[in-house]
């Protein structure tokens, strides 16, 4: 694990540094950093989680500074967002071509044409298949199949008995961006990764992002069809099925056995309940109760849109 001092970080990034060195060796949220790394504020709905923090420091405007506990250092700026995506840079992987030979358990099938990155450990029984590409530090275990040119970015977990089909991309960065006054994008870089648990089916050129910090989820059971976007940080539950084109905005959590018709899909940081439906085109803008059907956008009750639908018709017809 990289470590950096404090001091290093502000002098890169530009902020003021006052107090006693530390090493930081990561960039967390407010809610799960540690005592060795860096977080940041940047939205109000998080000013609760600025006094229970275990952060080293905080990158945070000055007149939020007194909410933080005793033992966490403020690094103040007025682009906190900006600051946090300058110093996202230090912990990004370093990417290389050179590769190694994987740890693998009995019964492999992997064809030759297949490429590992370093620190790759494989299961028993699984096959590869060719122009697959599997990065560094990726766990794959036993009795999965990928299919042909399937690409697992460096710290993908592919968990056993999944089947992954050809062209889909699991990793690659999310879609982060922060932004200059002159209106400038600067990369937020990257550094969690995507957890696929057991039992899991992905269909062909899916693309799921790898999350800023921790992990974007697939839960075990849930079934994937061909050309679905799943953004950083979301966390599908357990056992959902996804249709075709749909797509998760980041840090979307559907809970366990939702439903999502073809090109439906929801925006960021909402959540759907357990055994909901979405059906086909569904937007989902607002966070929605379990066990209940939506159609529409913005996605409402199922009754509700059929009995809206029906008024428009009578009122076309009275013209």
């Amino acid at each position: 694990m990289k470590e950096y001092s404090l001091r290093e970080i502000c002098q890169e990034i530009k902020i003021d540094f006052k107090g006693q060195d530390v090493q930081i060796n990561g960039i967390h949220t407010l809610s799960e950093a540690a005592p060795s790394q860096l977080s940041f504020f940047n939205a109000a709905k998080y000013v609760n989680e600025l006094s229970s923090t275990k952060a080293a420091a905080v990158i945070i405007e000055g007149q939020y500074a007194h909410l933080l506990p005793s033992n966490t250092m403020a690094l103040i700026t007025d682009e906190p967002y900006l600051k946090l995506a300058l110093a996202s840079k230090f912990f990004a992987h370093k990417i290389e071509s050179h590769g190694g030979h994987p740890s693998m358990g009995t019964g492999c099938d992997i064809d030759k044409r297949v490429r590992f990155g370093k620190n790759v450990s494989i299961g028993s029984n699984v096959t590869i298949l060719a122009g697959c590409y599997v990065g560094d530090n990726v766990t794959i275990d036993s009795d999965t199949l990928l299919y042909p040119n399937v690409t697992l970015y460096h710290h993908t977990k592919v968990g056993s008995r999944c089947i992954i089909h050809a062209g889909t991309v699991i990793g690659s960065d999310g879609y982060g961006f922060a932004h200059t006054k002159r209106g400038e994008h600067i990369k937020i870089y990257q550094n969690g990764n995507v957890v696929i648990e057991d039992d899991v089916e992905i269909g062909a050129n899916c693309a799921i992002d790898r999350a800023v910090f921790g992990s974007t989820y697939i839960r075990k059971g849930t079934k994937l069809d061909n050309l679905i976007q799943i953004a950083h940080n979301c966390d599908v539950g357990e056992h959902s099925l996804c249709a075709a084109q749909v797509g998760l905005a980041g840090s979307t959590t559907l809970e366990r056995n939702v439903v999502m018709g073809g090109q439906s899909a929801t925006a960021g940081h909402l959540r759907v309940g357990a055994f909901a439906t979405i059906a086909g085109k569904g937007g989902v803008t607002k966070s929605l109760e379990g066990r209940k059907t939506y159609a529409g956008f913005p996605a409402i009750e199922h009754k509700m849109w059929l009995k809206m639908q029906a008024m428009f018709s009578k009122m076309l017809k009275q013209k």
